[in-house]
């Protein structure tokens, strides 16, 4: 599969920067829900829209596409190029890990798991994990929509996942962004720091679920 050309198709119609704008202030409002960690890791950074704009001091991003994350990341930011579920990173290291969008694209419901034991190591104790993703429940209509899912996920799904992985969860949200940039998100700043803090607004438009785990 040519993600390449797929990312391209997907997002030629996207305004890049009401992503941009929105993503600055997911970053912040996460990094709060998180406990402001100051050692994240974003372990599917993509664009790095997350990982860049999250304040926190030190900032690790990871991806298999080196030219791609070379382009994207900031300059202050730890890169590490390779596969998500074998990359090595440090035991017992980071004070949050945001995913974000990743696991619908892993194989089976046993790699979400490896996946979310091998977070479970790289985190301290007392630190964070943030899981966002579409929830099945809400967009199973569009959820093929994208050639790259695979994995149905919902919230109770991935809270069974999060314990299994050894994580207390301490949040869910089953509804909390809408499905996609294309449409339905505020485009000016004020109303999505609003919307952000808002969350009975949440159950009207969020297609995606937002899940917290402490290790």
């Amino acid at each position: 599969m040519d993600l390449d050309r797929i990312y391209a198709y997907r997002f030629k119609d996207v305004d890049h920067a009401k992503r941009g704008m929105v993503w600055s202030e997911l970053a912040a409002f996460l990094h709060r829900e998180m406990g402001r960690p100051e050692r994240i890791l974003d372990p599917a950074a993509g664009l790095c829209e997350f990982i860049n704009l999250v304040p926190s001091a030190e900032r690790w991003a990871v991806d298999m596409n080196e030219p791609f994350i070379r382009q994207h990341a900031g300059k202050d930011v730890h890169v590490v190029i390779g596969d998500t579920l074998k990359v090595d990173l440090p035991a017992d290291h980071f004070d949050g890990i945001f995913v974000s969008n990743f696991l619908e694209h892993l194989h089976s419901q046993e790699e979400v798991a490896d996946f979310l034991g091998k977070m479970y190591g790289h985190l301290r104790k007392g630190g964070r994990i943030a899981v966002m993703g579409p929830n099945f429940k809400y967009v199973y209509k569009q959820y093929f929509d994208f050639a790259d899912h695979t994995v149905i996920l919902s919230e109770l799904g991935l809270a069974e996942h999060l314990y299994g992985a050894g994580f207390e969860v301490e949040r869910i949200h089953p509804r909390f962004l809408p499905l996609s940039f294309r449409g339905g998100l505020p485009i000016n700043r004020m109303l999505v720091r609003a919307y952000l803090g808002m969350p009975w607004a949440w159950r009207f438009f969020g297609k995606q679920f937002l899940l917290i785990g402490r290790k």
